[in-house]
């Protein structure tokens, strides 16, 4: 796929821009002619327009990509971390080119495919207005100096998709190892980083590391189940392994985390300066950072719309979730009545039908919240992308725990029906699981196939007549017609709510981890096909750690602490050395359960997030910038001293002479 840039550079497509069809013709050659601007003006240099496409095809598709030279200067300008001679991960820069790892010739080799397109997503990113007032030929869409043409772009419709081409032989190697060979090994991380970046990467790792580390609690509680099928009063020892286990597991995956980060290069690598989300907008003004023109909007006005609707809007949904459980218990009565009543197969099967129903509800209620969390987020205006997702992870994160979880601890703590907890959990657990796989793999797929119908059925007969390569051209329709891939927000959130359902009442269902890990063996190979054959393939993200969501993971594994203790508060077992005061068995449930937080927070603290190891080879790369800062600093200093005796001599000199 390389080419020549003219300039005798290799050049290669990386990024796909798909305008809107009506896009008037001044405003698609102003574009273009700015991404060839000049590299102090954040251009990269673009490939011509593809071969012109069939008339009912959208004619404003365009290559994107940057010769070798402009990519090194922007992988220093991004910081990207490089293997360094010496084994260890630094910051790139292009005087020191020859020292890293891997570096030979030009450095053809020396950035992946994922840092590329990065790096040119990063300089479009970051292509300013300067002095346009507005895009050609589109009056409505206004520009502002300093402003981000991209963004702009995006939020007004004008550009519709950019995405970064697959790499074909790559794709086939990653996939060969990944999913196509059932296997009993470790995913290929390095390579998954390698083809998509760090946050699916680091993804992919706790998906692996979650399942891994269910395994002791499925061997465990898969003995547990069988021999004390109808014994529920025996559920205590599980329930104390499930507080060591979920306090355990989250701090190792800490040090497992910081491990890939640090092998990946993104565990020291600064943040970059966030720009406004394109969809942010307010009155015009400037940027006390930057000092740049930007939309500048009221963070009391965001806070109003926050307190005032949002907030009243979540708890509305609470409360109608909380009114459909009620419903669901009045079904549940009616069919354990008429099974009492005249007990067959058949209303044996019927006291099974309302969790299923209510399993299905659940999920459907969670989609439609999942989209008014989203219009109600975008509502409240945002200007940073990371304050967005934080605010809608929250909000989904508190409408899926309680719409998911609040029957459950309604039968365990109100109702006291062990028997009905295990198959309420049993059955929302195994028909969420069904759901989720037909929605996240097979549905997508589906689609998919039909929307790119034709396009497959020319690809298939290419392979059939002689297994020919694909244009370029049509390996950029096929793309652009699949589904974008959205991100790991549904992925993790459907971790979370299966670390839920194991960490807070699989003791008295210790089957529960059992369908985990086979949901997430499946969850793997399911995952890795969609990526490789579903979606678009997203820009990579340099992320160091899973952000907000190992928050999530950590205030879960704090309220089964507190479920578990009051499970076991409830046991008959306990309850006999308390046969006369309730108050006695509250009191020493609560202390106990005070005591296991204690204990839990004094781990956070002594299981340092970092290893040891780690600790230390940062400290020497820090230590050994500084003694290099100080040596630039003192080779400056005594330049500078011998240029000013140098003038001081010559000056003296001169008045000598002239004094002469």
């Amino acid at each position: 796929m390389l080419q020549d840039d003219g300039g005798g550079s290799a050049f290669a497509p990386l990024v796909v821009l798909e305008l809107a069809p009506d896009t008037k013709e001044e405003a698609v050659a102003w574009l273009l002619s700015r991404i060839r601007d000049p590299q102090h003006s954040g251009g990269v240099e673009l490939r011509p327009p593809l071969t012109p496409p069939p008339p009912k095809t959208n004619p404003n598709v365009f290559l994107v990509g940057a010769s070798r030279r402009r990519l090194l200067s922007g992988a220093e300008d991004l910081g990207l971390f490089k293997e360094y001679s010496d084994g260890s991960m630094r910051g790139f820069t292009c005087a020191n080119k020859l020292n890293f790892q891997g570096f030979t010739g030009d450095g053809d080799d020396f950035l992946s495919v994922a840092e590329c397109q990065y790096i040119v997503k990063h300089e479009l990113d970051t292509l300013r207005a300067k002095e346009e007032t507005h895009v050609p030929g589109h009056s409505q869409a206004k520009l502002y100096p300093g402003k981000s043409i991209v963004r702009r772009l995006q939020s007004k419709g004008i550009l519709v998709q950019m995405f970064p081409l697959h790499e074909k032989e790559e794709l086939k190697r990653l996939s060969f190892s990944w999913y196509k060979k059932v296997k009993l090994a470790f995913q290929p991380l390095d390579d998954i980083r390698h083809y998509y970046g760090e946050g699916l990467g680091l993804y992919f790792g706790f998906l692996e590391y979650f399942t891994l580390a269910l395994v002791p609690m499925a061997l465990v509680g898969l003995p547990y189940y069988l021999f004390d099928w109808e014994d529920y009063d025996k559920y205590v020892v599980f329930a104390a392994f499930n507080l060591v286990w979920c306090t355990i597991i989250l701090e190792l995956w800490k040090q497992f985390s910081a491990s890939l980060a640090f092998r990946w290069g993104t565990l020291s690598r600064k943040r970059a300066f966030e720009e406004p989300r394109p969809g942010f907008h307010g009155v015009l003004g400037f940027n006390p950072v930057t000092g740049r023109e930007e939309p500048v909007y009221p963070a009391a006005k965001r806070h109003v719309r926050i307190y005032l609707v949002s907030v009243p809007f979540v708890l509305l949904c609470l409360y109608l979730s909380l009114h459909v459980m009620m419903i669901y218990f009045q079904m549940e009565g009616w069919a354990l009545t008429l099974h009492d009543q005249d007990p067959t197969f058949w209303t044996g099967v019927l006291v099974f039908v309302p969790s299923v129903i209510y399993a299905v509800v659940i999920e459907i209620m969670n989609l439609i919240y999942r989209y008014a969390a989203e219009f109600l987020t975008e509502w409240e205006n945002h200007r940073l992308e990371s304050s967005y997702q934080n605010h809608l992870v929250l909000k989904v994160l508190v409408f899926n725990f309680f719409n998911c979880f609040a029957s459950l601890f309604y039968i365990a703590f109100v109702m006291q029906d062990m028997v009905l907890l295990r198959q309420s959990l049993a059955t929302l657990l195994i028909t969420s699981q069904i759901l989720n796989q037909v929605m996240e793999a097979f549905l997508p797929y589906w689609l998919q196939r039909r929307r790119n119908k034709k396009m497959i059925r020319r690809v298939q007969k290419r392979r059939t007549l002689g297994e020919q390569e694909l244009p370029l051209e049509e390996q950029v329709r096929l793309e652009a017609d699949m589904s974008t891939y959205l991100g790991t927000f549904d992925d993790y959130l459907e971790l979370f709510l299966l670390f839920g359902y194991v960490s807070l009442f699989s003791c008295v269902y210790p089957l529960a981890a059992v369908l985990v890990v086979l949901n997430n063996v499946t969850e793997v190979y399911s995952d890795a096909f969609k990526m490789c054959h579903v979606f678009k393939r997203p820009f990579s993200d340099p992320a160091a750690n899973i952000g907000v969501w190992q928050l999530a993971f950590e205030a879960m594994s704090v309220i089964a602490v507190v479920t578990n203790c009051a499970l076991i508060g409830m046991s008959p077992q306990v309850k006999a050395y308390f046969p006369e005061s309730d108050t006695q068995l509250i009191l020493w449930t609560v202390a106990i359960e005070h005591f296991l937080l204690a204990v839990k927070f004094i781990l956070t603290f002594l299981i340092p997030d970092v290893p040891k190891h780690i600790r230390i080879k940062l400290a020497r790369l820090e230590f050994e910038s500084l003694e290099a800062l100080k040596r630039k600093l003192t080779a400056l200093n005594a330049s500078f001293l011998c240029k000013l005796i140098f003038i001081k001599l010559t000056s003296r000199l001169l008045c000598c002479g002239l004094v002469i």
